[in-house]
């Protein structure tokens, strides 16, 4: 990974329907060795995926939810049973096993509070869970899926500046 590496993230970070052309343009390259670049950060996971964003009122999922979860249980089989479980319902949009009092974190979002009732009848319905919290979001301040590139380990060998 070298700078042009991450101008070209940067740039897909942004604008991910980007022409090949264009951005090979922006980052001064030819389109073959972009694209190239761009094959070799998809293979290696770098790039995981291309996405469109969607605005959730406009999908009704305006609501969202941060749902704190405490287990008895700290086996691996409770935790794959777990993920298997919260992967079923597409409400939820991210999964974190945390450190501290909180077990797990989830991020769910519905069109509104009997919409989040349903969703935790149906979750602690199929799986046991000690204590669930859930705290909802007043007002979203910031929200970015763009990563920060300024501490990727670049190569120095054939760098060019930003």
């Amino acid at each position: 990974m070298d700078r042009l590496d991450r101008k070209i993230l940067r740039l897909l970070q942004e604008d991910s329907t980007l022409a090949v052309a264009d951005l090979a343009k922006k980052v001064g390259l030819s389109t073959t060795p972009c694209w190239r670049r761009i094959q070799k950060m998809e293979e290696e996971g770098v790039i995981r995926g291309r996405v469109a964003l969607l605005d959730p009122a406009k999908i009704n999922t305006k609501v969202t939810v941060f749902v704190s979860i405490r287990t008895n249980a700290h086996s691996i089989e409770w935790l794959r049973r777990f993920s298997e479980v919260v992967g079923e319902f597409p409400e939820v949009v991210e999964l974190y096993r945390m450190s501290g009092d909180v077990d797990y974190l989830l991020r769910v979002v519905v069109p509104d509070i009997a919409a989040y009732d349903a969703f935790y009848k149906r979750l602690i319905a199929k799986i046991e869970i000690r204590d669930v919290s859930s705290a909802f979001a007043m007002e979203q301040i910031k929200y970015t899926t763009q990563m920060p590139l300024d501490y990727m380990i670049l190569e120095q060998a054939k760098s060019q500046e930003d």
